[in-house]
């Protein structure tokens, strides 16, 4: 008889209070038994994502693939039918698993929380581990937080008035250091989604919800499947029912709005709908066409609305393929903090989010993201006005939308163009954000906008862009390297003279500007600048 496989090693990381309660060694194993099973595929479809990424340096350009056609054209297949728990997701509130956001995220009246391990969480081992803890704590009831600061104390409202999670892993291309199985780090998405299934798959089923998901950062249909596999191991693994599992996909990459139809049918027992993630979806579109020419040119970020030309044929092909296929379409994030000093930037702000949430409504969409739980109740009368008493609009099928292959990469129907202040922002905001992620924060309020890695990753990313293009701004300067430099010089300063000596020098300001200018300057484009921060990153 074989000796059993070793269990993970988990290295050089601190013990944590409680860990035990996540870390047991039959969770670990769990994890083990996802690793070796799916690893080796894993690592086939990023090694593939890099060959789709050369086809597109090559040809500038993307079609509905040839290879899927039967699948799109087959109008028989539809998704399983949603869940009680998350049939009505009118409103979806987002935010990092931190004791305090745990608790008011499931207060805050939305529908769901999209309880995240990904972009808004700045993945330490302290975060990995703990997060977890409190999603355990939250379904045991034995969650409460006082405020350090205030003294103000937080609990949980009846279970009746509580969110749905869906719980979001880190992408595939992310690896976890602190656990290794055979020698090998473990792809963080089987440690997220391993240790939260094993713990609280049969908990949740017994208090009449499930194991729901969020995927992120999906490329194509073959990764879809791969999730897929990883839903049926770990349910045949753990003795949970087939098609417990409930998984809503993010579109947030440009390759991935090729695929919808084929993610939904890869996922078809397990899906339950589709999102529309703005900024990785520019992020995306940058990175896969950099070398497209001055028509695949980005204007500034804060330019590219959701009514440019190209955006709304994403978010309509979207509505489209979810209700064919009987998913719910969620839209996009309302990123707003409310100032607690200035009503008029609030005021201006809130009309902006509620023209935003009418025409996601409007257009088909059963639900839609926010930030932050004051925003809330202004999504939620968008989606009460269209929706009434019923919990979606499945049964709107916008067979009015068409959606031609080349209107999704029509950047150039934008008539607006990079700006010299464009460049200070994407500086600026680059800056703050990856400094407070170097100290383990991943959802960060900068000039009133709740900003995550995807932020980050789309303000270096239209650096590099606007760099390489030569682009000319409207000031006659040209952007260069140098000008980059003299910004972010300009930029540490400025937050210098804010804060004063002692707190800059006790942050990772200039760590955070090397970091910044290193991701957008160098000639080599990092695929994801979560990769070189995660070396940085202390715990």
């Amino acid at each position: 008889m074989s000796a059993p496989a070793p269990s993970p090693a988990v290295v050089a990381a601190e013990p944590l209070p409680r860990q035990d309660e996540v870390l047991g060694e039959a969770a670990l194993a769990f994890v083990a038994a996802l690793h070796r099973r799916f690893t080796p595929r894993r690592d086939e479809l990023l090694a593939r994502r890099a060959e789709r990424r050369a086809e597109i340096a090559r040809t500038s350009t993307l079609d509905f693939l040839p290879e899927t056609a039967a699948i799109r054209a087959d109008d028989s297949w539809k998704v399983a039918p949603a869940p009680a728990a998350l049939d009505d997701r009118r409103v979806e509130i987002t935010g990092p698993t931190d004791r305090k956001m745990t608790i008011n995220a499931l207060n805050s009246g939305a529908r769901v929380w999209l309880a995240d391990f990904e972009d808004a969480s700045a993945p330490t081992w302290e975060n990995v581990v703990l997060g977890q803890l409190n999603l355990i704590d939250a379904y045991t009831r034995n969650i409460d937080f006082t405020d350090p600061g205030s003294g103000r104390s937080y609990a949980l409202r009846p279970d009746e008035e509580l969110a749905t999670v869906v719980m979001r892993p880190r992408g595939w291309h992310l690896n976890e250091r602190h656990l290794l199985v055979d020698g090998q780090q473990v792809p963080g998405a089987l440690v997220d989604f391993g240790l939260y299934f094993f713990h609280n798959a049969q908990r949740l089923l017994d208090l009449g919800r499930g194991p729901y998901f969020y995927l992120p950062k999906t490329e194509s249909h073959l990764e879809a499947r791969l999730w897929n596999d990883v839903f049926v191991f770990a349910q045949e693994y753990l003795g949970i029912p087939q098609g417990t599992i409930r998984a809503t996909v993010l579109i947030e990459t440009i390759t991935a709005a090729y695929e919808m139809e084929e993610i939904l049918y890869e996922l078809r027992d397990h899906a339950s709908g589709l999102n529309a993630g703005r900024w990785d979806y520019l992020f995306s579109i940058v990175k896969n066409f950099r070398d497209g020419g001055p028509r695949f040119v980005l204007p500034d970020r804060n330019a590219v609305t959701m009514t440019a030309p190209f955006m709304r044929a994403y978010t309509e092909l979207l509505v489209r393929t979810c209700h064919k296929r009987g998913a719910h379409a969620i839209g996009g994030m309302a990123a707003f903090i409310p100032s607690r000093r200035d009503e008029e930037i609030n005021r201006v702000a809130f009309e902006k989010v509620k023209a935003d949430k009418d025409r996601e409504a409007g257009d088909g969409f059963d639900g839609s993201w926010v930030a932050h739980p004051d925003l809330v109740p202004i999504a939620m009368a968008s989606f009460d006005r269209v929706l009434g008493d019923r919990p979606n609009q499945k049964d709107r099928l916008r067979e009015d939308v068409d959606v031609k292959a080349a209107d999704l990469i029509a950047v150039d129907s934008l008539h607006a163009r990079p700006t010299y202040a464009g460049l200070v922002n994407a500086v600026q905001v680059g800056v703050r954000y990856i400094e407070a992620w170097l100290r383990g924060l991943g959802a960060v309020a900068i000039f009133n906008l709740m900003e995550d890695a995807a932020t980050a990753e789309i303000s270096r990313s239209q650096i590099w862009q606007w760099i390489n293009a030569g682009v000319e701004f409207e000031d006659g300067r040209r952007a260069t390297p140098e000008l980059a430099r003299e910004v972010a010089a300009e930029e540490l300063g400025r937050i210098r003279a804010e804060l004063g000596e002692d707190a800059f020098t006790s942050g990772h300001w200039q760590q955070a500007h090397d970091l910044l200018l290193k991701v957008a300057l160098d000639e080599d484009y990092a695929d994801f600048l979560t990769l070189p921060a995660y070396e940085q990153l202390a715990d």
